[in-house]
């Protein structure tokens, strides 16, 4: 089964988080998510594979891009959100890494071991 990994590479817990990967003899698809932008649907699904709540945990709140927008003091909906994601990317927490039909946000890089806890033997 494939993993991704949504990562820039300028964050050092996205490396990290590759990095810990690599340790593990995972080879991971490797999505640069600044480059290619993640669609709607896309959002959509790994919104549902993270098991979020609101789509806010899918977004970086520490950012200035997300104060300026105000995100938090507003009453956007889901899929207002998710649109935001879409025109503002580098608003999308990281790394994201997929494996089946979970995800898990790499902060901290350990989390990710969960996803894999099946593949112990």
């Amino acid at each position: 089964m494939q993993v991704q990994i949504y990562h820039h590479p300028r964050c050092s817990k996205s490396r990290e988080t590759l990095k810990l990967l690599h340790y593990l003899g995972i080879e991971p698809e490797v999505i640069l998510y600044l480059q290619d932008i993640p669609d709607i649907e896309t959002l959509r699904t790994l919104y549902r594979q993270l098991g979020f709540h609101d789509v806010r945990d899918m977004m970086r709140r520490k950012d200035a891009l997300y104060k300026a927008l105000k995100i938090e003091d507003q009453e956007y909906e889901k899929e207002s959100c998710l649109s935001l994601l879409t025109q503002y990317p580098q608003l999308l927490e990281r790394p994201i890494v997929v494996y089946g039909d979970k995800a898990k946000l790499g902060r901290p890089p350990e989390q990710v071991l969960t996803l894999f806890s099946a593949l112990k033997p």
